[in-house]
């Protein structure tokens, strides 16, 4: 189940959030939550489930060990990182680890088929970061399994984020209220996660799947590709955490940002601070740090720098293409903290830090790393298109999908912050989020069409 589906939208939604706020008090309000949140995952994950379950219990167990006594504190804490990873290398990477060798040994090893788990690198590492929280204090131990389970389970952030650490929602597990004010801003906010969603990410995800049906051979449709899926990902994974966090408002909950404009960086550091919030945050204080920041040196800093990366890229998928993908910007953010990119001109900065996202994009969306140089080499050496690639570019440039176009490249600089400041009305906000929202149901009843980047994940 996804939260642009009429059936969360008409049927799973409406339903939790009436029950809600009929419940008389918080526990029963967080039952519900847990319940409404194993029903949401089982929905698209009927045996997951299970070890969903089992990975919660597990790391409460670990957790309640680790605050136990320091004695078997540090001891605890390795189990509990060698239990998480193992769950990821077995699930996520263990097809690739054995082909790979398999390969290179040339041996006939069988690559087991094992489906990738809904949502496992998000609540992995939401589980992974409370342990490390208790290993590091004490007080932060979570005695109530109940709320432990709702944390990591909370459907909102469970299938694709944003990854809640625990010290950031553990008052709220406890204490929270639902104001008026809140519902009218989750909601607000949830509408525009979906419309980014099915306005503008779906069309662009439409034409960057049939122009990769193509050999991509010319340079036009090659830029078109690697444009439009630029656009795709942001708008689908930024509407995704906008809706998350426009849920988790509603239920009295707030997330951190996770998207903060990242295509108006001037650096690919500045990059980072704005894209995937989360996730970046997360490997800064649970790897980059623990292994020594900035402390240790010039050499080690761009070390830990390479190493992080490599891991940010790793964790995306089970595919060179994604640790390619990770090296690439660790090898900018490297050049950038030698400075042997200058960076004092504005327009050159931003100009350099798109193509970078942009040719990394592609890494990141091939099937291959032969696939993605191809792409990057027809991009800036191939030919112009012939007849018939020219009639492909006209086929998908429609009037509907033009619009769609400009509408992401204008809103991906704050533009609507631009606007809230300006109409501050809260009729003209209602209004406006009536409109996104009659919008999207319209495409929802028109087009079946309706792909998630993040499931892959």
């Amino acid at each position: 189940m996804v939260f642009s589906s009429c059936i969360f939208l008409f049927f799973f939604l409406p339903v939790v959030y009436l029950t809600y706020c009929i419940c008389p008090n918080l526990k029963v309000k967080n039952a519900l939550l847990i319940l409404a949140s194993l029903f949401f995952y089982a929905f698209g994950e009927p045996v997951y489930i299970l070890l969903m379950i089992g990975s919660i219990l597990a790391n409460y167990c670990l957790a309640r060990l680790i605050a136990s006594s320091k004695k078997w504190a540090k001891a605890g804490l390795c189990v509990t990182v060698l239990f998480n990873i193992g769950m990821l290398v077995v699930f996520k990477y263990s097809a690739l680890v054995i082909g790979t060798v398999g390969t290179l040994l040339h041996l006939p090893v069988a690559v087991p088929q094992i489906a990738l788990p809904i949502g496992i690198s998000f609540y992995t590492f939401q589980a992974l970061s409370y342990c490390i929280d208790v290993y590091r204090d004490n007080g932060a131990v979570q005695k109530s399994v109940w709320k432990l389970m709702l944390y990591i389970s909370f459907f909102p952030q469970l299938i694709a984020g944003p990854i809640v650490k625990y010290h950031d929602i553990d008052a709220q597990l406890s204490d929270r209220c639902v104001t008026i004010e809140d519902t009218a801003h989750g909601i607000r906010r949830f509408i525009t996660g979906l419309a980014k969603k099915l306005l503008i990410a779906n069309a662009m995800a439409y034409m960057v799947d049939t122009l990769y049906t193509t050999q991509l051979d010319f340079a036009l449709t090659a830029w078109m590709a690697a444009v439009c899926y630029v656009f795709q990902i942001y708008y689908d994974f930024s509407g995704y955490s906008d809706m998350a966090i426009g849920l988790g408002r509603m239920f009295g909950f707030t997330f951190q940002e996770n998207f903060r404009y990242p295509y108006i960086s001037g650096s690919i550091q500045e990059f980072w601070r704005r894209w995937h919030i989360s996730l970046s945050t997360w490997f800064k204080e649970y790897l980059y740090i623990p292994l020594g920041g900035n402390r240790k040196g010039e050499v080690r800093t761009m070390g830990n720098k390479l190493v992080v990366f490599m891991a940010t890229g790793i964790w995306h998928g089970a595919n060179w293409t994604f640790l390619a993908w990770g090296l690439f910007h660790g090898l900018f953010i490297t050049l950038e903290y030698k400075k042997l990119i200058p960076l004092k001109n504005k327009v050159f900065a931003h100009i350099y830090t798109m193509l970078v996202v942009i040719c990394g994009f592609v890494i990141f969306r091939a099937d291959t790393i032969g696939q993605a140089v191809h792409i990057l080499a027809s991009m800036f050496t191939g030919v112009h298109a012939n007849a018939l690639e020219q009639m492909l570019a006209a086929k998908l440039l429609t009037p509907y999908n033009i619009i769609c176009l400009v509408a992401a490249v204008i809103f991906s600089a704050p533009v609507s912050e631009w606007l809230k400041g300006r109409v501050r009305h809260p009729a003209v906000q209602y209004a406006a989020s009536l409109i996104l929202l009659a919008l999207c149901v319209l495409n929802l009843a028109s087009s079946s069409y309706n792909p998630f980047i993040y499931f892959r994940f």
